[in-house]
């Protein structure tokens, strides 16, 4: 039997806060959240192991260490409303509900839309919504958010997610070709959007209208 509690807390001392990972409520919570509950049963024994893992529909759960650099970027207080494109598992959803006030979480695909919604529901995260839409048009009728965080890979930022972001907000993607991207910050201010450029990273494509086309 694996002892899960002893391989998370080994995870975030070997592979997260030795690869600069600071922020102490970001730690905690990649401490308390099951990780291995976010994906199939066969997989479990690798699931605090530093690498992504399929969850289905050619999806895969990010690296925890990705995970906890992209959610580190968006500079989180607790206090923030947050747009998340790509629900997949529902793991870096966890992770964004224990750091803000309140998530919304877009999904194109419906099984792991609904999947992730009952995991989220069963771990008490009751503080976030998620919709089965095109993620690339963001969530309109909420904005503006605070911080918006996806995770798919686009050909570029989508302007509707640039819209969206209330002043001062921050916005994290990675943007390059289907096979590797950079991951951007992109903040908005009054002078316009400042992005700075975080290294190299590979996800899966975020299709949609202001992403890749599906096939």
């Amino acid at each position: 039997m694996i002892d899960f509690p002893k391989a998370r807390l080994k995870m975030v001392e070997e592979q997260i806060t030795p690869r600069g990972i600071k922020d102490a409520r970001l730690i905690a919570a990649i401490k308390k959240i099951p990780r291995h509950l976010f994906v199939e049963e066969a997989l479990q024994s690798q699931a605090y192991t530093d690498h992504p893992l399929p969850i289905g529909e050619k999806q895969t759960i990010s690296q925890p260490y990705m995970v906890a650099l992209m959610t580190e970027a968006l500079l989180l207080t607790g206090k923030e409303k947050i747009l998340e494109i790509g629900t997949g598992s529902g793991y870096q959803t966890a992770i964004l509900a224990e750091l803000c006030e309140k998530v919304f979480s877009i999904e194109r695909i419906r099984p792991l839309a609904i999947r992730a919604r009952k995991l989220l529901y069963e771990l008490g995260y009751f503080n976030v919504e998620i919709k089965i839409f095109d993620g690339t048009f963001g969530w309109r009728e909420e904005s503006p958010f605070d911080a918006i965080l996806v995770t798919a890979g686009s050909p570029d930022i989508p302007q509707p997610l640039i819209d969206q972001l209330a002043a001062g907000g921050r916005l994290v993607i990675p943007v390059g070709d289907t096979f590797i991207q950079e991951l951007f910050r992109v903040t908005k201010t009054e002078a316009g959007v400042k992005k700075e450029d975080m290294g190299g990273c590979r996800f899966v494509k975020l299709i949609g209208e202001h992403g890749w086309k599906a096939e």
